[in-house]
């Protein structure tokens, strides 16, 4: 049947639609925003604020064109901002609600009536079953009118009504119902167009007469486009409406002359515009780096949550440590090079300064390079801020992997050699090298041979079987010299990507040297926590937020601040509320009260109240509208057990400056840290500040030790300790009192302090308590002032020649790289962490 009837008619019908000549009559160019929307309406939209990217001008089309209602997802609340604007005329009485509000059904029973908008911003992964008639459109016709059922109540359905919904969340998970009634339209930023955003901002920034120019422009263009549209509805409606001869209606031939002058001088005024936007665009284009390492460092701060779900940030929370990064770099004003004197001029006569000018392409250049730095270096110190200590060095591997691919000096394959690990499924025999090399490692050598430069390696180390066993075995393959000729054709990148395949165990270390070379040092090695600069990044409309640890308590650092500006609670502009049940009351009045007139409030252990939790979110997004510029909001929590649980609202993760001051795990940052507990003032003041220099710093030493022991595992101690800073300034205040009290240091007493009662206190294993007794009849001691060995290759300082900072700058000269022997353990110690993968 269909070979007889239908495949017949198909061709007969084909070829009445196409022509003798056989061509589909098809556009040049088919294009769906043509047929949905015109060049006036897209002008609107970018006048109300809508991104002016491909992307962004697709989802506002969506949004104007679906017959469903649309759920925005709305991360970087870019949609919102614009719907809100969009909605914003009088005749659409725009009303904003939330799920959960009380006035709620009355705001929507008024717009489903009176054919208002209604935005039901920020919902959850959920819908209130009340909502569901409305969603489904499921109307009820009774003669001309439609009536939907909301609760017990039929409302008149409005022609006009308009429906919209909102998330924050950036990857919701709806159920099939919701996604099959409502159209889900995603309005999370691209790569493209947050480019295009950030260069206007950076232009802004650093020129900003050009920047307002292009403003004026963008918008005198806008409205001519939606002029012109309308001068060509008003001539079609003109004829469409004319009566009799139309040559002779004087009023219509004058109104079209009209219209036409209008359209020609607008056509000038667009050519003019034109050009002067392209002188801008060209000069504009000049910061194109800035803006483009800009979003990358946006989009991995996006990707971070994939890591863990604390690790959330908004690109108005981006936007601010992005402009914080360029105000960091002073603006040099360029000028002309000053007439010279005239001859005969007066002694003391000041020569006139040189007129201002614009930098040349290479001094911009320069200064673009400078300003990417320090966009980098402030958007990473802000971020790892917030990251739990394992993840650090994993976000700054990413960071420069990245960067390193978009500057072209790595390729992605290259890359995923080092990340993945590639194994050869067919690796072959292995020769002599089946004496002394694990058969796990050899598929990943060959692997390594799709790589140009390692062409033949595996026949390479066959041939030199006993010198690449000598570079395996070594303690320190990844600075031992490589056998042939690999030492002087291979970079650093290429060592990395021989010690993934074949010594894992020591690509941690030799990550951190390529990221010192490749960034800098700041991005290994982190500055101890300082209260007062993170304070300095917040205001009334950023909370901010503390990660809670064992043995790490922020209170002290949030009250010491507070007592320096005069926050306190004797002077009633400071509260401290520990969260439990019954204290969701006092904690919002508390709240209200302070943004009203100003003071900080401490909100504890909120992990406790999940359930409480997203009504203070809200309650702090209401009253940061109009707070006092004094009020800041300090919340502490506990991690979620597991990296993807959520315990936080997103929104409130997102826009607050995260903090988590975990103990780190290497020497160099604890004694730094645990150093920095202490003043100069503090030194200087004890009447025996000599002995107190040296003894603090071996007490430092041996907090250093006692914590950088706990990644060994069972190895370092066998339970974990919960060993923190309290107990290092508690030790220091003893020790001076016991310097003060005392004619000589009175060394076993302070061994049997610090050993049996203060850290000691914390141990309940008797091995554990011998070790750490161990360590402290080592490091103090009456030789502490003749240059005891602290650790391998590292002695202590002489305290007579020494001050505070000069024993932090000791600490950064002369201290030996990490190593297990630094905690008197064997090199083999650190493997089974090293390789933990």
């Amino acid at each position: 049947l269909t070979a007889q009837i239908f495949t017949p008619y198909l061709k007969d019908n084909l070829l009445k639609a196409v022509g003798e000549n056989g061509v589909v009559p098809l556009s040049a160019a088919p294009d769906p925003l043509k047929i949905l929307t015109n060049n006036a309406e897209i002008a609107t939209w970018g006048a109300d604020g809508l991104p002016a990217d491909q992307v962004s001008i697709e989802n506002g089309t969506i949004v104007s064109s679906s017959a469903r209602w649309p759920l925005l997802i709305d991360p970087q609340l870019q949609g919102i901002k614009w719907l809100r604007q969009k909605e914003s005329a009088p005749e659409r009485n725009l009303q904003v609600v939330r799920l959960g509000q009380s006035d709620l059904l009355r705001k929507l029973e008024r717009a489903l009536e009176n054919g208002y908008t209604l935005l039901i911003e920020n919902i959850g992964e959920t819908l209130d079953a009340v909502l569901n008639p409305v969603i489904q459109r499921a109307a009820i016709k009774r003669g001309k009118k439609s009536y939907v059922k909301i609760g017990d109540t039929e409302v008149e359905f409005h022609k006009d009504f308009q429906l919209y919904l909102h998330t924050k969340l950036s990857n919701p998970h709806y159920p099939p119902e919701i996604q099959a009634e409502a159209t889900l339209i995603n309005f999370t930023v691209t790569a493209a167009g947050l480019e295009d955003q950030l260069l206007a901002l950076v232009v802004r920034k650093e020129r900003l007469d050009l920047a307002l120019l292009s403003e004026d422009l963008v918008k005198q263009q806008n409205d001519f486009t939606i002029k012109i549209k309308e001068l060509e509805d008003n001539i079609l409606f003109k004829l469409a409406n004319a009566e009799g001869d139309i040559t002779e209606d004087v009023e219509l031939i004058e109104g079209l002359e009209s219209t036409k002058k209008i359209a020609n001088e607008i056509a000038v005024k667009q050519v003019l515009a034109a050009s002067t936007q392209a002188q801008i665009k060209l000069t504009s284009e000049k910061y194109r780096s800035v803006a483009n390492r800009s979003s990358l460092m946006f989009f991995l701060m996006n990707d971070l949550v994939k890591m863990h779900t604390y690790y959330i940030y908004s690109l108005e929370a981006f936007t601010t440590v992005f402009y914080r990064g360029i105000d960091l770099v002073p603006n040099v004003l360029l000028t002309e090079d000053a007439p010279p004197l005239p001859d005969g001029a007066p002694e003391g006569t000041v020569a006139a300064e040189g007129k201002p000018r614009e930098a040349t392409d290479a001094e911009l250049a320069a200064r673009c390079v400078v300003v990417i730095n320090s966009i980098t270096r402030t958007v990473f110190n802000y971020i790892r801020r917030g990251l739990f200590e394992m993840d650090k060095l994993t976000v700054a591997t990413i960071l420069t992997l990245r960067i390193a691919v978009n500057d072209n000096t790595l390729t992605s394959e290259e890359v995923e050699y080092l990340i993945e690990g590639k194994m050869s499924p067919d690796p072959g025999n292995m020769g002599p090298l089946s004496e002394w090399l694990p058969t796990s490692i050899w598929p990943r050598i060959k692997a390594l041979e799709g790589l140009k430069r390692f062409a033949g390696l595996g026949d390479s180390m066959q041939s030199d079987s006993d010198e690449w066993q000598k570079w395996f075995d070594s303690e320190m393959p990844e600075v031992a010299k490589f056998p042939g000729d690999y030492q002087k054709s291979l970079s650093a990148f290429d060592r990395l990507i021989v010690l993934r395949a074949m010594r894992p165990d020591r690509v941690t270390t030799s990550l951190r040297s390529w990221i010192d070379e490749m960034m800098g040092k700041e991005y290994v090695f982190q500055k101890p926590f300082d209260m007062a600069a993170t304070f300095a990044e917040t205001s009334n409309q950023t909370p901010t937020f503390f990660v809670l640890f064992a043995g790490v308590d922020p209170t002290p650092w949030v009250e010491n601040l507070g007592k320096e500006k005069g926050v306190t609670f004797e002077n009633g502009n400071f509260k401290n509320i520990s969260m439990g049940q019954g204290q969701e009351k006092p904690a919002e009045a508390v709240v209200e009260s302070f943004a009203k007139n100003g003071g900080w409030v401490m909100l504890q252990n909120c992990h406790l109240m999940q359930s409480w939790v997203p009504k203070l979110e809200r309650l702090l997004e209401v009253v940061q509208e109009n707070a006092h510029p004094d009020f800041r909001c300090f919340i502490s929590a506990e991690p979620p057990p597991i990296a993807s649980w959520k315990n936080m609202p997103e929104s409130l993760m997102q826009g607050s400056v995260k903090v988590a001051n975990e103990a780190p795990s290497d020497i160099k940052s604890n004694i730094t840290r645990g150093w920095a507990n202490f003043t100069h003032d503090r030194i200087e003041g004890c009447t025996k500040k000599t002995e107190f220099k040296a003894c603090l710093f071996a007490l430092c030493w041996f907090h250093s030790i006692v914590l950088g022991r706990r990644r060994f595992g069972q190895q370092g101690w066998s339970r974990k300790y919960s060993f923190n800073t309290g107990d290092l300034t508690i030790c220091a205040n003893v020790l001076q009192a016991y310097l003060e009290a005392n004619p000589v240091v009175p060394w076993d007493d302070l061994r049997y302090i610090f050993g049996e009662i203060m850290y000691g206190g914390h141990i309940t294993d008797a091995w554990d308590r011998r070790t750490c007794n161990s360590y402290l009849s080592v490091l103090v001691n009456d030789q502490l002032f003749n240059g005891l060995e602290l650790g391998p290759g590292f002695r202590s300082a002489d305290p007579t020649t020494l001050d505070y900072e000069g024993y932090l700058t000791y600490v950064d000269e002369k201290l030996p790289a990490d190593s297990p022997t630094m905690f008197g353990l064997h090199p083999n110690a650190e493997i089974g962490y090293l390789t933990n993968w």
